[in-house]
């Protein structure tokens, strides 16, 4: 059976039947700020699809990109008194380390928007050319009214798009405009800003068609997979597959992937209130693993409210798989078999510490729309199992395998917290 995972575009669970080689696509941060448990969460997401899949024998060129120029970077640049690239270097490296330290799978490709500009040019002058945008007050937007299918992804209502493009930047009461969700190509710059020379005038990208090119040039006009934060449904993947199909006459992605987003102790994370909660700040209390643990107790597609707490529950599920997994190579546990879950003769363990059904669970969990917190249900139980005396000599080890299939490392020593 193949995997089966929710399309955010036909809104249902629906078989992911990719070829050998996987062309995914993940929206990356714009580097202005430190890394925060949101980022964290989708890009685990993301990092457990591509272990099972490469388990399943699939190739995945992951590509994921960096915003390094646009309406959030060159703002805190100007705060700060430095320049956006040097903003960028130095927020990417702290991201880098981040998502290394949590165990992830690095993209096989970065590209920058800086880097991209000369196919954005192309791509703008193009969708002039087709009638697809319109250059007004120095800027080039995109007419939407030539895409009859825009909002198809996101299923709003005109009236639902124009009240979130104004929450999130879209200026739809800008007069140069046409008509108020159409989107912008390419901007003037300010004078403090950097510009770009283009035959429809000196100036700067729009975010989206950032990513429009950058695909293409990554794995061309067609994705296997298009990822990202529910955030990002719209207006930017919305507007993407609208300048992308304008352009190659294709569908940009024959699968849209979405993860939640997530709160903070009630309260959505956000920089304008003060509590995004950044992986740099849990990396120096915690181990790595136990906040990756943390962060998968949670659906990726199910919003979370993160609490100080459930750091806890990720480093107590970690002694478990530890103590469980030392089993084997003779160690000493970390608990004892009295802080098991449950005894190894319970048939909800499939009998003594025999591996295979809960192996069966676990595969199962990842492949109905990666419900990795049902898989982890499964490690832990099996971890119990080992700990109530269960006397199959092949589970620790098959407990390490399996919890490699979420990206946790059983093998290597707790850190001291």
């Amino acid at each position: 059976m193949p995997i089966r995972l929710y399309d955010t575009a036909r809104q249902e669970i629906v078989p992911f039947e990719p070829p050998r080689l996987v062309r995914m696509y993940v929206c990356g941060i714009t580097p202005y700020d430190s890394t925060h448990l949101g980022h964290a969460a989708t890009y685990l997401a993301y990092d457990v699809l591509i272990r099972r899949l490469e388990e399943l024998g699939h190739e995945v060129s992951l590509v994921r990109n960096v915003t390094d120029v646009d309406d959030s970077i060159l703002p805190k640049a100007r705060q700060l008194g430095v320049n956006y690239l040097e903003l960028a270097d130095a927020e990417m490296a702290r991201f880098r380390s981040d998502m290394e330290a949590l165990g992830m799978r690095p993209p096989v490709a970065e590209p920058r928007a800086t880097e991209a500009v000369p196919q954005i040019i192309d791509l703008v002058e193009k969708l002039l050319a087709a009638g697809h945008a319109y250059r007004a007050d120095g800027s080039v937007y995109f007419d939407v009214s030539t895409f009859p299918a825009y909002g198809a992804l996101s299923r709003l209502s005109r009236e639902e798009m124009v009240r979130i493009a104004a929450e999130r930047g879209g200026r739809p009461d800008d007069p140069a405009k046409r008509h108020p969700l159409d989107f912008t190509l390419w901007q003037r710059s300010a004078p403090d800003e950097p510009a770009w020379d283009a035959p429809f005038g000196p100036g700067r990208p729009g975010w989206h068609i950032e990513c429009s090119a950058m695909v293409l040039a990554a794995h061309g006009p067609t994705l296997d997979l298009h990822g990202g934060g529910t955030d990002l449904i719209f207006p930017h993947h919305e507007s993407e597959i609208a300048q992308s199909t304008s352009i190659t006459g294709q569908p940009l992605a024959r699968h849209w992937m979405h993860s939640a987003m997530v709160a903070y102790e009630g309260e959505k994370m956000s920089k304008s209130l003060g509590n995004l909660v950044f992986v740099s700040d849990l990396l120096k209390v915690a181990d790595p693993r136990a906040i990756r643990l943390a962060l998968l107790r949670h659906h990726y597609r199910a919003g979370f409210e993160w609490f100080d707490t459930d750091l806890d529950e990720g480093r107590a599920l970690l002694r478990r798989l530890m103590a469980a997994a030392a089993r084997g190579t003779g160690g000493v546990s970390a608990i004892g078999a009295g802080a098991a879950k449950g005894c190894a003769s319970d048939p909800a363990f499939g009998g003594g510490a025999d591996p295979r059904p809960f192996a069966e669970r676990v595969r199962e969990a990842l492949d109905d729309d990666l419900d990795v917190p049902r898989a982890l249900d499964a490690l832990d139980d099996l971890a119990s199992a080992i700990l109530s005396g269960g006397d199959h000599r092949d589970a620790p080890a098959e407990l390490i395998d399996l919890a490699r299939l979420v990206g946790v490392d059983l093998t290597v020593a707790a850190r001291t917290e």
